[in-house]
């Protein structure tokens, strides 16, 4: 029994050494590191995202077809010398980059439809308007960009009613009649002694309002006005008006007009034995003036705002590159060439294409420009407007003298396209 007791008791002993033995888990051996893996490189900089591209539509609007083509085209080529030149440099306005794009319109020199061509470039959108070309079509269209908020810059419209109705959106970029007319009149009266003047003009804004202010430049420095007398902008026959003034003998006769008419008016006073001196003002003072007057031109006077195109400031550089491209320059191209220049450097100035937002900046711009300085009075007048008086001398027109305006800047100072004061 004893024996039976010691193995029992020796078995459970074994048996809870065996529990505790069982309970203690062996501790794994610790692991080797894994070596760390490579730190990662820095992430490129992200590419900036390109600068939105905006289509910035300028409407031009000149007479393309009929007697004033040669005009209307050489205004046209000269707006789209400046929008491809300011493309081919790269615009980049409110953060984003600015393409320009030329609408031309035709407006036939006709006042109803220099509206029509006018409601239409409303319709486009344009951002803006270099034009029209005359001021009979100017001035109404001038109502329908206001009414729009369209700025709208002129390089050939000179009647002064066109930046006195109190629209925001007007501006000239040459001289307006009230200073050509007067150097005009006092021309003819002391320069060419014409004591006693005959008047005729077209019966349009331009060629009436510059006759008139002729006429009031005249009598005040004492010339007598022996008639005037009206025709139209469409005119070829003028021998009954001229065979009136011949029986006046008048020293001058005052055209109002374009050369479409001047030219062959010209030539209608030499073969009716008219001896009377002819001046005319811008209208008249191109090269086809003398093509249509023929040998009738020879002797014969104008005037140009402005100063001649070798004495402007980016004249010869402007001259160069239109000449290669378009030909001869007829006559308001320079002008034109700037309009669109001093619109889109408002642009820029303002960082916006928006016309609410560039329009203001517009009337503070002092711009040396290829023509001029521009800068404009409260009316959006030019200010200091020069006029130059030109004579045909061996089938050329010949300058003779400038009367007015501020002092020019050196020849060879602006580039061709001009550039902003800084």
């Amino acid at each position: 029994m004893q024996d039976s007791r010691i193995s029992t008791l020796t078995l459970a002993v074994f048996a809870a050494l065996a529990v505790v033995g069982c309970s203690q888990k062996e501790e794994p051996k610790p692991q080797a590191a894994a070596p760390a893996a490579p730190a990662a490189a820095p992430a490129a900089p992200a590419a900036p995202a390109p600068a939105p591209e905006v289509v910035v539509k300028l409407g031009h609007v000149a007479p393309l077809t009929g007697p004033q083509a040669h005009l209307g085209k050489d205004n046209e080529n000269a707006a789209r010398m400046a929008v491809e030149e300011l493309n081919a440099k790269g615009l980049e306005i409110g953060g984003a980059k600015v393409k320009l794009e030329l609408v031309p319109e035709d407006d036939q020199a006709d006042p109803k439809q220099g509206t029509i061509v006018a409601q239409k470039l409303v319709d486009a959108k344009v951002n803006g308007v270099v034009g029209h070309l005359n001021s009979g079509t100017t001035i109404p269209a001038s109502k329908i960009y206001s009414d729009a908020g369209i700025p709208q810059i002129s390089g050939s419209a000179t009647n002064p009613k066109y930046t006195q109705q109190g629209f925001a959106t007007t501006f000239r970029v040459m001289a307006n009649d009230v200073q050509q007319g007067k150097v005009l009149g006092e021309y003819a009266a002391r320069q060419l002694a014409g004591k006693n003047v005959a008047i005729i003009d077209d019966r349009t804004a331009y060629g009436q309002g510059l006759a008139d202010e002729f006429e009031k430049g005249a009598t005040a420095v004492g010339a007598k006005i022996a008639t005037r007398e009206f025709t139209t902008d469409k005119a070829t026959d003028f021998a009954a008006i001229l065979t009136k003034i011949k029986s006046k003998k008048v020293d001058v006769i005052f055209y109002g007009g374009m050369d479409a008419q001047g030219g062959p008016m010209t030539k209608q006073m030499k073969s009716l034995g008219i001896k009377a001196k002819f001046l005319t003002g811008d209208g008249g003072c191109t090269p086809e003036y003398i093509k249509l007057a023929g040998d009738a031109s020879e002797g014969q006077y104008c005037s140009l705002p402005g100063v001649p195109l070798d004495q402007m400031p980016g004249g010869k550089a402007f001259n160069d590159a239109f000449s290669a491209k378009y030909g001869q320059i007829q006559l308001y191209a320079p002008y034109v060439y700037d309009a669109v220049m001093v619109m889109v450097d408002s642009m820029k100035r303002a960082n916006s294409v928006e016309p609410a937002k560039y329009l203001p900046e517009i009337g503070k711009t002092d711009y040396q420009g290829v023509t001029a300085k521009i800068q404009f009075d409260e009316k959006g007048d030019l200010k200091g407007g020069a006029i130059s008086l030109y004579q045909v001398k061996d089938g050329k027109w010949e300058y003779r003298e400038t009367i007015g305006g501020a002092p020019a800047a050196p020849a060879d100072a602006p580039k061709a396209e001009g550039e902003q004061k800084k």
